[in-house]
């Protein structure tokens, strides 16, 4: 298990969730500075499982929508369209590394029921073991609005649960959490938060950046807490950051895990904000 962020690149296990606004429209090109980190990780044996979201915002542009659709049937189409080019634009980053993508596609549903639950970690473990990188997103042809996870946040939290991870990384535009949106004045970034910690008095934001997102801060420290809760911690960064991170640096804000207690200087830094 990861006990601070410097124990990262020796981790057995990692989950990286990358959002919509990071790897798609202008920031397409952005895929090929993710997959450089993957590829040093996966390089150096650690077994990295990408959960990318993308998939309707990169769909949207061959559909000739401007907007993101708000309607469930047109969400469909254009994950159905999005969901192809992503994988392909990550299969061709990663060939660069001799490295093969695995898809793998969920909904809520897959993973409340014991049998394919038990089914996809069962197959996910085995892409591991023969050396494939997983890339997980949720299902947007087939979930309906009553079984959809909501965001991409929450899907990694589970599966770095499921896949018992040693730790998850959640990547989005803002380079860590603040105490509150980071715009506005006297926002404070939190290097460290304890197990267990309510983070009262907070306040974080729920809107996507780009209006191609779901998630937001809010959802963050929502996956956080129940990824740290399953003994999994946590690390909350900027995409454009995630090279520094799977390199173990002082970046971003950590989540200690249940059951894993951190160093003193991340303890500082927790009692510090209190």
């Amino acid at each position: 298990m990861s006990r601070t962020r410097s124990d990262i690149p020796r981790a057995q296990r990692i989950v990286v969730k990358v959002g919509s606004s990071s790897i798609s429209g202008e920031n397409a090109d952005r895929i090929d500075l993710l997959v450089d980190a993957l590829a040093a990780a996966h390089g150096r044996g650690t077994e990295v499982v990408l959960v990318s979201s993308g998939a309707i915002a990169t769909g949207m542009p061959f559909l000739g929508l401007g907007d993101r659709p708000t309607d469930l049937a047109t969400q469909q189409a254009a994950a159905a369209v999005g969901q192809n080019v992503l994988i392909y634009r990550y299969q061709e980053s990663l060939s660069r590394f001799d490295i093969t993508a695995g898809q793998v596609l969920l909904t809520a549903g897959d993973l409340e029921d014991p049998v394919p639950r038990g089914n996809a970690e069962q197959a996910m473990n085995r892409l591991l073991e023969l050396r494939i990188l997983p890339i997980v997103n949720e299902n947007d042809t087939v979930a309906t609005a009553e079984i959809r996870f909501g965001d991409n946040d929450r899907l990694a939290a589970l599966v770095a649960s499921l896949l018992q991870a040693d730790v998850l990384i959640l990547l989005s535009d803002v380079d860590a959490l603040y105490t509150k949106p980071p715009h506005q004045p006297g926002a404070e970034r939190l290097d460290f938060v304890a197990f267990g910690d309510e983070l009262a008095g907070l306040e974080f934001g729920s809107v996507g950046a780009a209006g191609v997102g779901t998630g937001g801060a809010a959802t963050k420290v929502s996956a956080a807490r129940h990824a740290a809760d399953a003994g999994v911690s946590v690390l909350v960064t900027s995409s454009t950051m995630v090279d520094q991170a799977l390199s173990g640096e002082m970046i971003g804000t950590w989540f200690e895990a249940k059951g894993v207690a951190s160093d003193s200087a991340d303890a500082r830094l927790a009692s510090e904000r209190k």
